[in-house]
């Protein structure tokens, strides 16, 4: 339901304000829910109507027991449509729905402005009440087991997508029909002229074109280069009904809306809370209220040993980038000091600090974001290390504070969201029709349970077996589910 008057008020003020610092975003609507509400509508990914399916009524269980045992609590949800939707829990305090508006109004400008969010859909909100529609109308039609049993296998792929196409032209290139002058041409058996269609006739060389052809086609690349967008891939060449092939481009369109911001993490998070700590401290709260916010604050910023904060790891960076470009610590002079006094003094007064986050908010995603700004002395202060597990103590346990290590193992965790990397590399595997998939593989072994379950998965879409050429154990490896049973071996 609409928020009260007075609570209106405070989104108004906090929203003049926000734009004030220079943030820039849509309209935005806020929603009073309690927190079976809300719970329900994260279990959603954040919208009020979706299609059916029993994943979400297992993600509303666990938010539910998170919530009555303690253990977790949804601070904010907003979804980046326009308008934009957020959404308070009736039950927070006055400052707590202070925190939750300034915070989203920062998500809001990033979702807007951030260049990865460019090209999703802005009005999601209908579009995902129009998918639900579709799939309840195939429900009705084809019955529940057979539209259920093909969207859990959809939904196990939905993230063989290609995430950079979010920024790319989003156009697929068109199948180019061969004309006359690129057939293959049939070498003819000499002969006078006159004698010339006794013993080349045209029927035999016809039959010869057409087994020239269906050759060159066999050895021809297909795809012509590695695929990533693999529900693309199925969408175009699976043999399925045309509602089997609706579902899988619902599921693939829904995979290009929530791809970035799965790339973009830390600094949508990061953002926010930079701007939202910064319009409450300097604008907003009065003196009885400072200990509160600083309290909740704290419980969202904290971060354990051993344990990874988006928001904490974000926000720092952002501060870290502002100071230094306040101080003018960049560029070649800067980067070739030695002197770790003389570096730490460093202030040229240029104070290109709020500039240029704006700049970074723009262009940058997750990796490039810490690839760009992430520093030695940025690790040392926030105390970043690398950890690795003990088997003997079956803990977790710092094993390096190298930078590089540090930085790599954050990149590495990052890239592709943590997924493996997965393209259609021949749909003619061994001229059988098989679907040939290619696992980029980056040092770490596909989970082979996952790959028996995904491999399946998408042998029931495309009907023949399905292979994935990758390595186990340090040796490359083709693994194959025909339908039936799941087997490896040597490449």
């Amino acid at each position: 339901m609409s928020i009260p008057a007075e609570l209106q008020k405070e989104a108004d003020r906090i929203a003049e304000i926000a734009r004030g610092f220079g943030l820039d975003f849509y309209h935005t609507i806020f929603e009073l829910v309690s927190y079976e509400e809300l719970n329900q509508v994260a279990s959603y990914g954040g919208f009020p109507i979706r299609y059916p399916h029993w994943r979400f009524g297992m993600e509303y269980e666990k938010l539910e027991k998170g919530h009555v045992y303690g253990l977790s609590k949804i601070y904010e949800l907003v979804i980046n449509n326009d308008p934009c939707y957020a959404y308070l829990m009736d039950t927070n305090a006055l400052v707590d729905q202070k925190l939750v508006m300034a915070h989203v109004y920062g998500h809001a400008d990033f979702f807007k402005n951030n260049l990865y969010f460019s090209k999703t859909n802005r009005r999601m909100m209908d579009q995902m009440a129009n998918h639900g529609d579709r799939i309840r109308r195939y429900i009705d039609r084809h019955g529940l087991e057979r539209v259920e049993t093909f969207l859990d296998g959809a939904l196990s792929i939905e993230n063989l997508i290609d995430p950079h196409w979010v920024v790319a032209d989003r156009r697929r290139p068109a199948r180019v029909e061969e004309d006359e002058e690129s057939m293959p041409s049939v070498r003819k058996i000499p002969s006078k002229e006159y004698m010339d269609s006794f013993v080349n006739p045209e029927e035999f060389m016809e039959l010869q074109r057409r087994k020239l052809a269906e050759e060159q086609q066999r050895r021809r690349r297909f795809p012509e280069r590695p695929e990533r967008d693999v529900l693309a891939f199925l969408m175009e060449y699976a043999p399925i009904e045309r509602w089997q092939r609706d579902i899988l481009g619902i599921v693939r369109e829904e995979g290009y809306y929530f791809a970035p911001q799965g790339m973009t993490k830390i600094m949508n998070e990061g953002w926010a809370s930079y701007w939202h700590s910064r319009i409450l401290t300097e604008k907003v709260l009065d003196d009885s209220e400072i200990v509160d916010y600083a309290d909740h604050a704290a419980a969202v910023f904290s971060m354990p040993p051993g344990s990874f904060n988006p928001y904490k790891i974000g926000v720092e960076l952002w501060r870290d980038i502002e100071r230094r470009w306040d101080r003018g610590q960049f560029g070649p002079e800067f980067e070739e000091c030695d002197d770790l006094e003389a570096r730490a003094s460093w202030d040229t007064g240029a104070g290109l600090g709020q500039e240029k986050i704006f700049e970074v908010r723009k262009l940058h995603n997750d990796i490039t974001f810490i690839d760009t700004f992430l520093t030695a002395d940025f690790c040392n202060r926030n105390q970043l290390f690398v950890s690795t597990y003990n088997e003997r103590t079956k803990r977790y346990e710092i094993s390096d504070r190298d930078f590089s290590k540090i930085k790599a193992q954050l990149l590495w965790h990052l890239t592709n969201s943590g997924q493996p990397i997965i393209a259609v590399e021949n749909g003619n595997f061994e001229n059988r029709g098989e679907l040939l998939l290619l696992h980029d593989h980056q040092g770490v072994d596909l989970d082979l349970a996952y790959a028996e379950g995904t491999l399946r998965n998408i042998q029931r879409v495309w009907g023949r077996p399905v292979n994935i050429g990758t390595v186990v154990g340090g040796k490359p490896k083709i693994l194959t589910h025909d339908g039936e049973s799941f087997q490896d071996r040597d490449e």
